[in-house]
């Protein structure tokens, strides 16, 4: 795909948004209607460009540092009147745009979820985390994105406030809410739930979900085989009603299981009268474990064929969803994800999903660029940064191709495979606006 095609999709979906301001804004009757150097599309244009900068340096980007540059306050009273379904959709409809143009591959997607920490504001109660043992308090969004593996880009998103915080609904609204009729879903153990699983196979997807070895999981209560490595095969019949009958059919752990009134599953009915007769719902799937290291090993649950993935190409597959942990980490830090030029929460999304489309953009120009072979000790790719950076040029038409193409292909780093470093877990806290970068 050429970098001109893509972008021409973007700035598609940018007019289509800026065409119907009546659609996105708080005060449709009055909003944009009048003649302005920040007009809605070019609003929507500078936002989705924005680096790390202070917000002044910003518009005197967007302006070509021309002396008649807007102020940043006229910036903010123009920003407060969209609301962030104009970049969602945006960033929805080129990402769907994305995904069509591709060819019809089943598309493998990994879900998983991740924390922005946002200005500080008690009095949002629910994004506001209150501290402990002496520390401050603190707000957080929570990202929950569905990403797809082979085309590296993000497919849809669901944002929540802290206290809001449902990862098991927002993965089973990712996957209802899609117009994507066959698909595989990867993701870690924290999505493990038999309601997740019936979503999916609901669906008409596939699903590779890690799940827990110990206490509290699917895996708890199954017959299993006693040794490391094992593919079972489960058909397992589910219900809520818990009669005698009932009670005897429970004793086969591995085709019948109770689901407690407690347990959210919306394919049977939370009560059942005595006069009705016992509803199951039968969820087929298999429980493979496999070693990832001399003494380590991974359970999963999976409705994948098991002769067309055998247990090692299921160690692959899973292998793969490492991808969206790397995604995560070039949004934030390269894309600039952490850097928000507002406090308030409406401004916030915005950004988040303008730094999404940037980042669906830049990738999916990235992996178009021919990498030249040669005689190496590593395999080589773009260095995502530096394509970024020559990516949100070509957005401002600071650059065209193929010299766009010539830089991307030049600015490379090596791939070391099997490479392991502690995880960093330590908070990342929101970056006052006084030291933004120039």
């Amino acid at each position: 795909m050429k970098p001109i095609y893509i972008k021409k999709l973007l700035i598609s979906e940018i007019n289509k948004v800026a065409s119907e301001p009546h659609n996105y804004c708080t005060n449709p009757d009055t909003d944009f209607t009048r003649n302005r150097k920040l007009s809605m599309g070019k609003m929507l244009q500078g936002i989705i460009g924005m680096e790390s900068k202070s917000l002044t340096n910003e518009l005197l980007d967007l302006f070509d540092a021309s002396a008649e540059t807007p102020s940043a306050s006229a910036f903010i009273q123009q920003r407060d009147k969209i609301r962030p379904i104009a970049f969602e959709s945006i960033f929805k409809n080129f990402s769907k745009k994305l995904m069509n143009s591709f060819d019809n591959d089943i598309p493998v997607f990994a879900i998983d979820g991740s924390d922005i920490q946002i200005p500080t504001n008690p009095t949002d109660t629910e994004s506001y985390i209150a501290g402990t043992n002496g520390h401050k308090g603190y707000n957080l969004l929570h990202i929950n994105a569905l990403y797809d593996l082979n085309k590296h880009i993000y497919s849809d998103v669901i944002i929540q406030k802290a206290r809001e915080r449902n990862e098991h609904k927002a993965f089973q609204e990712l996957v209802d809410c899609s117009e994507i009729t066959k698909a595989l879903i990867i993701a870690d153990r924290g999505y493990e739930s038999f309601n997740s699983m019936a979503h999916i196979q609901e669906k008409g997807w596939f699903f590779l979900i890690r799940v827990r070895d110990g206490n509290n999981g699917i895996k708890q209560g199954l017959d299993l085989p006693e040794s490391d490595c094992f593919d079972v095969n489960i058909s397992l019949k589910l219900t809520r009603k818990k009669t005698n009958a009932v009670k005897e059919l429970l004793k086969d752990k591995n085709h019948y299981r109770m689901v407690s009134s407690t347990q959210p599953f919306d394919f049977l009915p939370l009560k059942n009268k005595k006069a009705e007769p016992t509803r199951f719902y039968e969820l087929n799937f298999r429980i493979v474990r496999f070693p990832i290291s001399e003494d380590i090993y991974e359970t999963v649950v999976t409705n994948l064929d098991e002769d067309r993935y055998p247990a090692i190409e299921i160690k692959k597959l899973y292998a793969s969803r490492w991808g969206i942990e790397t995604s995560f980490r070039d949004l934030k830090y390269t894309v600039g994800l952490l850097n928000f030029h507002s406090k308030k929460v409406m401004c916030i999304l915005q950004e988040i999903y303008a730094h999404m489309i940037m980042y669906n953009f830049a990738e999916m120009i990235t992996s178009h660029v021919a990498i030249e072979k040669k005689q190496r000790k590593y395999t080589y790719k773009a260095n995502f940064s530096v394509a970024t950076h020559i990516c949100r040029l070509f957005y401002r038409e600071k650059t065209t191709p193929p010299d766009l193409e010539a830089i991307i292909a030049k600015n490379l780093i090596p791939i070391r495979p099997d490479r392991h470093r502690e995880r960093n877990v330590k908070a990342k806290i929101f970056q006052g606006f006084l030291y933004r970068v120039a």
